[in-house]
């Protein structure tokens, strides 16, 4: 695949926004080309579009898989397997949701009820297990929130998403 100076643009800027989420650079370029590619591409197309080691690209790919962002198929005469981004940006961002709820947030409130638990038994400050208390309730009334919306139908948080601030002029004033 020929990049344009644009899908290069994309690529890149792809790559940096993964390093700032906490991914390799590599895993973000492959997952951006991906994205933009019109067509599954090969782990040897991708790692001769990006110039990146073969091995870079295998692990990399595994990772995406892992996290439900690529899959792998096959063509009728060819041994290889052919990889593709989630294509439809609202379930891309589902996925991408979900996974960091399941292993970022989810995690956080259950150190949380720990930590709570922990604080009943302990000399922990009567100020200090409130904003723990305050910290859980907040991170659980989100999830919560999380869970409630994720379960409508696409039609409907598509519509909650478009309305967006607009639902402000439904709710009273605030001081």
């Amino acid at each position: 695949m020929n990049l344009t100076p644009a899908m290069q643009n994309f690529i890149l800027h792809w790559g940096e926004m993964g390093t700032k989420w906490g991914v390799n650079r590599s895993v973000a370029q492959i997952h951006a080309l991906l994205h933009i590619a019109p067509e599954p591409m090969t782990a040897e197309d991708i790692s001769e579009t990006l110039n990146l080691a073969r091995s870079n690209v295998s692990t990399a790919l595994k990772e995406l898989q892992g996290w439900k962002l690529v899959k792998a198929s096959r063509q009728l005469g060819d041994r290889r397997d052919h990889f593709t981004s989630v294509r439809d940006m609202f379930d891309l961002v589902t996925v991408v949701v979900e996974g960091r709820r399941e292993r970022e947030f989810l995690p956080t409130i259950e150190a949380l009820r720990e930590v709570a638990k922990d604080a009943e038994t302990d000399a922990t400050p009567a100020k200090i297990k409130a904003r723990m208390a305050e910290t859980l309730d907040t991170m659980e009334m989100f999830d919560k929130w999380y869970q409630d919306i994720s379960r409508l139908s696409r039609p409907v948080q598509m519509s909650l998403i478009k309305l967006g601030g607009r639902i402000a002029r439904f709710l009273p004033k605030s001081d």
